[in-house]
């Protein structure tokens, strides 16, 4: 491991705002995000596959009366998303390092208001289906732990992801309620608070078009 990689995981188990194994908390705080972390009653939103947190701490800073949750399993991506929020004096925002095939251990049922999957790996080879995070296993885990009527968001800048995508949450009883193949030009354009993580900013750049959609669960 680099010695930069080695700093950032060492950070990482420094800052309260980054939980992860061995740490205490770690694993004792589905069902109580809100009052024995967060210590009040706002609406918890999640983050998935959040890298550097761009958009946890954007959010957190744009809804002080909200609470957000960046996960990922990367710590040397959630020290830097840690640290940001210190340097931003975020109180709202926090991170959860995990693998996401075990989201439902660590929320409750009905614990989560909404749910942001922000340019995600779209593993587009056949034998990474399974490894999506909106195949249907993932989907059943996210909708266990939505309130419902909850409200997931999909940005992505890979069109055959973003059309298996459709697909899958129709076929797993989500409804999609907003949806554009070019969100800048789009009705939708303020439905993104204009925070781009650093992929977006990069495809963006280079002229892909950025993919968007909205669903809820209906359970």
């Amino acid at each position: 491991m680099s010695r930069r990689k080695t700093a950032k995981y060492n950070l990482a188990i420094e800052l309260d705002n980054v939980i992860q194994s061995p740490k205490p908390i770690w694993g004792n705080l589905q069902g109580k995000w809100k009052s024995a972390y967060f210590k009040n009653d706002h609406q918890l939103v999640l983050e998935l596959g959040c890298g550097r947190g761009e958009y946890t701490n954007g959010l957190g800073k744009l809804f002080p009366d909200m609470n957000f949750v960046g996960i990922d399993v990367k710590g040397d991506r959630l020290a830097q998303g840690g640290r940001a929020a210190r340097e931003m004096e975020l109180t709202n925002t926090t991170f959860l390092r995990i693998h996401m095939q075990v989201i439902d251990e660590h929320f409750a049922e009905n614990e989560v208001d909404e749910i942001w999957i922000t340019f995600p790996d779209p593993r587009l080879r056949d034998r990474d289906e399974k490894r999506r995070l909106t195949f249907h296993t993932f989907l059943n885990r996210y909708k266990r732990i939505l309130k419902p009527g909850g409200l997931l968001h999909l940005k992505t800048d890979s069109l055959p992801f973003f059309e298996f995508s459709e697909g899958s949450l129709a076929e797993n009883d989500w409804e999609i309620i907003a949806k554009t193949n070019d969100l800048y030009t789009s009705e939708w354009m303020d439905d993104h608070y204009g925070i781009k993580t650093r992929f977006e900013e990069m495809f963006y750049e280079k002229g892909f078009n950025i993919n968007y959609l909205r669903a809820t669960n209906t359970k």
